[in-house]
């Protein structure tokens, strides 16, 4: 059997809001490896969001979300695929923990955050445990299982630290990808292990950021394209293998699952900032956060709650 991973974030375009990546891990066969994993599981897991008939949409979480759906669609397939994992989530507290467990002691600090771990997630637990049911036996008719979902959640405060340190918000992400490659490597180094990530901008070369990374790991090179570009790296006996791919969030199911954990994740945590703001003034319009509209609702805020106080470095980004 191999180990396949697939790394994606959501998020780092915004002025407002988290950077979150995630990973998903699939344990398969070798011969799977390069296979369209959609097609191998068709029957419990579809990739547009027309003609589901309760199988579970998978897909870029571009396309999996909208303004007029929400999180619907990226609710049920986290849910669904956390309850393959034996994992129930009931609050956001409860979900972060599962995720990423070591930023929600950092969310404490800031007053939007104050209490939302008790908010509870009104997922509909029916259809998801049957569509998951679907997809946990689909999987193992294909000798396919889902073996972790994982996320390195930057909140602003601790992503402006970051970037203030390294001076470049790019190495910031491949820092917190980085991390995610890592704990793939400890826990699955000995298995043939594949790592997919979406290609960050339009960097061909990867060797010097690797090195600097993974100093401890032998790296060789094995090819660099304007598609793809892919690695091997080793220590102690275990090694992996890294591919930076161009639309690998369209193209493989395990990039593709981790988009929709990041999408899902930052956007409940921006939710809670629409929350905290609109509850000082209900007909301040919410933001999503990106540059256009979140310098919109900083300026909403000066006008219309200018008596409210906050840390800028907190809700903000410096880049």
């Amino acid at each position: 059997m191999a180990v396949l991973v697939g790394i994606d974030e959501a998020g780092f375009g915004p002025i407002l809001g988290p950077l979150v990546v995630s990973s998903s891990t699939f344990s398969l066969g070798h011969d799977l490896i390069g296979a369209d994993l959609w097609q191998a599981l068709r029957r419990s897991l579809a990739k547009k969001r027309k003609r589901l008939a309760g199988r579970v949409l998978i897909s870029d979480s571009k396309k999996a979300y909208s303004k007029s759906l929400g999180t619907k669609h990226l609710e049920r397939t986290v849910f669904a695929c956390l309850k393959c994992l034996g994992k129930e989530p009931g609050t956001l507290g409860e979900l972060i923990s599962l995720l990423c467990p070591d930023c929600l002691e950092r969310l404490d600090d800031y007053p939007w955050y104050k209490g939302a771990g008790d908010c509870s997630i009104d997922a509909e637990r029916a259809d998801i445990a049957l569509a998951s049911a679907v997809l946990t036996d689909d999987m193992a008719t294909n000798d396919i299982k889902l073996l972790g979902l994982k996320s390195c959640c930057l909140d602003v405060a601790h992503y402006n630290k970051m970037v203030s340190s390294v001076k470049n918000k790019a190495r910031v992400l491949f820092t917190a990808t980085s991390r995610l490659i890592k704990n793939a490597f400890d826990e699955f180094g000995g298995d043939e292990l594949q790592i997919l990530v979406d290609r960050q901008g339009g960097r061909v070369r990867y060797r010097a950021t690797l090195q600097r990374m993974f100093a401890d790991m032998e790296l060789k090179i094995l090819s660099e394209s304007p598609s793809a570009s892919s690695y091997e790296l080793g220590a102690d006996g275990k090694k992996m293998r890294l591919h930076f791919v161009v639309g690998a969030d369209e193209r493989f199911l395990p990039v593709s699952l981790a988009s929709m954990v990041s999408k899902y994740l930052r956007e409940l945590l921006v939710a809670n900032i629409n929350r905290y703001f609109t509850g000082f003034h209900t007909e301040l319009r919410p933001t999503a956060g990106y540059w256009k509209d979140g310098l919109r609702f900083i300026e909403d805020l000066k006008t219309n709650i200018p008596h409210v106080e906050y840390d800028r470095e907190q809700l903000v980004r410096c880049r």
